[in-house]
């Protein structure tokens, strides 16, 4: 029997309290930097843009963000929300980030101050850890209007075998087996890409302190996983959604294997039915070239089918 006790009825259903969050021009341009956007895509990055506009992913940092203007410490941000009842406190060193999801449900602002409302959604027993599903939901509390909804996976080593329930399986998505991908991206990251990236929120010091990191079973720092997702969802808005961001409803992905700044990061993406006449559906993978391995798989993306929709 394990030493710790999980009630999975308290546990599931339990709502955080309202997290005040808030950003600006220059954090939007900072992330947009972060994940790759290029030096000609001035809607993304020059505030006088006439199109100047957030980049569909940026919700992804907030949690860790929170409403700060400076660097923070992780240890304290990951835990912000309070304890969980019906579960035990839990070492943050153990936390592996499994499943990431965003659906947009309205075009954000350019800055402003927001309320991220969250709850537990799932517990769920897988033997050697537990698995726990969270969602967030973006809102501006003056008009209680909601921007998008984060749904997020996270595996806790060691806290398993509980007796909890295993959970249904994620729904699969897998690329065609006699398709070629319909485009192919490459990204080439750079030595610096997480130390970049960490200056959104996110400030782990597994993606930048070289002590840190073999401590957690890494020789090295590595990039943070929702910078390599938010490179995926630039590809796939880049080259099948003309650029224009406002056509992406969601996307989902699963954290397969780890991410090395200056890995060079290939993005396959195949178009796909949709049972919905009036959307796009995207699976794809990303790989780290230099060792042919899939760091993001189980990837779909959902477009609006806009007739200015990218042709093949």
């Amino acid at each position: 029997m394990p030493k710790f006790q999980v009630d999975v009825n308290k546990a599931v259903g339990h709502q955080y309290p309202p997290q005040k969050v808030s950003f600006n021009k220059r954090d939007l341009i900072l992330y947009a930097l972060s994940i790759g956007v290029k030096e000609d895509e001035f809607k993304y990055l020059y505030e006088l843009d006439k199109n100047f506009t957030p980049f569909p992913t940026y919700p992804v940092v907030l949690f860790l963000k929170g409403d700060s203007p400076d660097v923070n410490l992780f240890a304290e941000t990951i835990n912000i929300s309070g304890p969980t009842p019906g579960l035990p406190d839990m070492d943050p060193n153990r936390i592996v980030h499994g499943e990431q999801k965003i659906e947009i449900l309205n075009q954000l602002p350019t800055s402003g101050e927001f309320e991220l409302r969250s709850k537990l959604s799932g517990v769920y027993d897988k033997g050697k850890g537990i698995l726990l599903e969270r969602t967030y939901t973006l809102v501006d509390p003056k008009i209680d209007k909601e921007y998008c909804v984060l749904t997020t996976q996270s595996f806790v080593v060691g806290y398993g075998g509980f007796g909890g329930s295993k959970g249904q399986k994620s729904p699969s998505y897998k690329p065609p087996k006699d398709k070629k991908p319909d485009v192919v991206d490459v990204c080439s990251t750079s030595k610096n890409q997480a130390i970049l990236y960490r200056l959104s929120g996110d400030y782990n010091p597994l993606h930048i302190d070289p002590k840190v990191a073999p401590k957690l079973g890494f020789e090295r720092p590595i990039l943070h996983g929702l910078c390599s997702y938010g490179i995926a969802a630039h590809a796939i808005i880049k080259h099948l959604a003309n650029n224009n961001p406002e056509l992406l409803k969601s996307i989902s992905v699963r954290f397969t294997a780890p991410v090395f700044p200056g890995d060079t990061l290939e993005t396959l993406m195949w178009k796909v039915p949709s049972e919905k006449s009036d959307e796009i559906n995207v699976i794809f993978i990303t790989k780290a070239k230099e060792r042919d391995s899939i760091v993001l798989g189980n990837g779909l993306a959902i477009l609006k089918n806009d007739k200015i929709n990218a042709k093949l």
